[in-house]
């Protein structure tokens, strides 16, 4: 075995590159709804999970946008606040409490999701038809993998 030290690459180290990458396409799309519609990353996450899943629990919201329940629970809260959020309570299990969109909340998700699907769409502009369903397969190859070795290290 070697005793010399292994150089780590930064910028061809797989697991940075997508951290970066995943960065600056959120903060782009943060760019799209932050300001008209003054929502954080995570309270857009909520309600577009909301908006394609409801009813959910906030522990299921926090599962499916795979985000804490602290940040899950902060921004919940906010989005009930201004009205975009509401919670109901399961009438077979009374602890259960699912969120869904108000009126408001699916008339602003409607808004906003055009212009996520039109960045996604100039995003994909880079690649070819075959490259995106190359990519879009390694990313679910990728995403399935990474679950496995986090569940078994």
């Amino acid at each position: 075995m070697s005793t010399e030290a292994q150089a780590l690459e930064l910028e061809k180290f797989l697991p940075y590159r997508l951290s970066v990458l995943a960065q600056l396409v959120s903060e782009s799309l943060h760019d799209l709804y932050a300001g008209p519609f003054g929502l954080s990353v995570t309270q857009w996450r909520v309600m577009a999970a909301l908006g394609r899943f409801a009813p959910l629990t906030a522990s299921d919201v926090g599962l499916r946008i795979v985000m804490d329940k602290v940040a899950v629970s902060r921004a919940v809260g906010g989005l009930m606040k201004r009205g975009l959020v509401e919670r109901a309570t399961d009438r077979e299990d009374r602890r259960r409490e699912p969120l869904g969109l108000t009126a408001k909340g699916r008339a602003m998700h409607d808004e906003i999701v055009p212009l996520a699907l039109k960045y996604e769409a100039e995003l994909y502009a880079a690649l070819s038809a075959e490259e995106r369903r190359t990519l879009n397969g390694l990313c679910d190859r990728l995403f399935a993998h990474a679950k496995l070795l986090r569940n078994h290290p």
